[in-house]
């Protein structure tokens, strides 16, 4: 069966990667009164910037995303990265002759930092065009590549990218490929990150995670009696919420609920760029005894049928991708790898003399030791990076 298959690598390693390229054309526009005469919601002047105003449509992309897959886990871990799906969707409408995306538009470039080539393979007789060639190789530095045809050295071919461009950090990707494919594509992304203040390691312990009411697993839990962080309590979510800041112009917030027995569905269906936003500005500086388990988790399957229920169906029924080549092809699987871990590290062993705590009466607590929800944004967008749903920390 002739084939494409598009490789796009969101590589996040070490951290050290951020959004400052999501960017798109200016935008015009303030509030103005609608046709009854009233005044309209005046737009955060956040999102009146153009990058971040892409970086929060892109965000909710990944919100909405999540929300999909965690309704089809709702026993198990979530874990993705929604900036290497929507940046390999992105690529992949540059194919297509009725569509036009913001992303790879005139004066803009790619979706972040991308630290990893991209490549896009074929199995001969399919012929690409030219004029799909050149606006990839602009907006995402990469020219396509010719896989031979062979499934065994196909994939070998694959795994072997894969494992090049994550430097060995997530295993082999692709076991097989599949049956009567068309197009296959494959976003990929790894992110260990660095605290901007480090835990000790000797104050790391076993201890208990409750994974419902009546469960509890014994796991490597990080600990800091004196820990600076934003925190909040929405009640409601009824949720505590906390922000630890990463290395790299980065954060991460967390939804821990107030009770084990909590459903975390009513916090998912709040999540949006906007709200995450909000969250950000209100959040205040408070000193707390932390802890927070040890964290390594990976996934990796197919989001095929969740972007198919996310209106996306067009794609894999009947899309005109005649700028790729002259022969009908479609979309007919999307695949993604995920890595993701945080442990003790940090860039430094005591908090930066800029956060000042405020004063509290009383010592605050913030235990994740049950069931919780994790963002990873970039700070000066709030471009979503990765999100998580944590059941289990021992990553079964």
């Amino acid at each position: 069966m002739q084939a494409l298959v598009l490789f796009l690598c969101f590589a996040a390693l070490l951290g050290h990667s951020s959004c400052q390229s999501l960017a798109s054309g200016p935008e015009e526009g303030s509030p103005d009164p609608d046709s009854t005469g009233a005044l309209v919601e005046e737009e955060d002047p956040f999102f009146k910037v153009p990058v971040n105003k892409l970086a929060a449509a892109v965000s909710n992309f990944g919100y909405d995303l999540y929300r999909v897959r965690s309704s089809m886990s709702p026993t198990t871990n979530v874990l993705l990265s929604p900036l290497s799906v929507a940046t390999a969707l992105s690529a992949l409408s540059l194919g297509e002759s009725t569509r036009e995306s913001p992303v790879h538009s005139p004066g803009s470039s790619s979706l972040g930092d991308v630290t990893c080539p991209r490549r896009l393979g074929k199995r001969a007789p399919l012929r690409i065009k030219s004029s799909f060639v050149a606006p990839l190789e602009k907006s995402y530095g990469t020219r396509p590549r010719v896989l031979t045809g062979n499934p065994r050295l196909d994939l070998q071919e694959i795994n072997n990218w894969v494992q090049a461009q994550m430097k060995g950090k997530l295993a082999r990707s692709t076991k097989e490929l599949p049956d009567e494919i068309s197009i296959l594509l494959l976003g990929v992304a790894y992110f260990k990150g660095q605290w901007v203040t480090k835990f000790d390691p000797r104050k790391t312990s076993l201890e208990d995670f409750h994974l419902d009411e009546e469960r509890t697993v014994r796991v490597p839990m990080m600990s800091d009696p004196k820990a600076i962080l934003r925190y909040g309590l929405d009640s409601d979510l009824s949720c505590k919420i906390a922000q630890l800041p990463l290395t790299g112009s980065m954060s991460i917030i967390f939804f821990l609920p107030l009770k084990v027995t909590q459903n975390l569905t009513l916090i998912e269906e709040s999540l949006t760029s906007e709200f995450i936003h909000d969250i950000d500005r209100e959040l205040k500086t408070v000193q707390a005894v932390l802890t927070l388990p040890k964290l390594k988790l990976s996934y990796e399957g197919e989001v095929t049928k969740s972007l198919q229920e996310m209106k996306l169906q067009s794609l894999f029924d009947s899309p005109d991708f005649s700028k790729i080549t002259g022969k009908p092809i479609k979309l007919t699987q999307v695949e993604h790898r995920a890595g993701f871990e945080w442990n003790e590290d940090g860039a430094g062993a005591t908090p930066s003399p800029g956060l000042q705590p405020a004063h509290l009466t009383f010592l605050l607590d913030y235990h994740l030791n049950q069931p919780f929800i994790f963002v990873l944004r970039d700070t000066d967008t709030g471009a979503l990076l990765f999100i998580g749903k944590i059941l289990d920390p021992r990553g079964t």
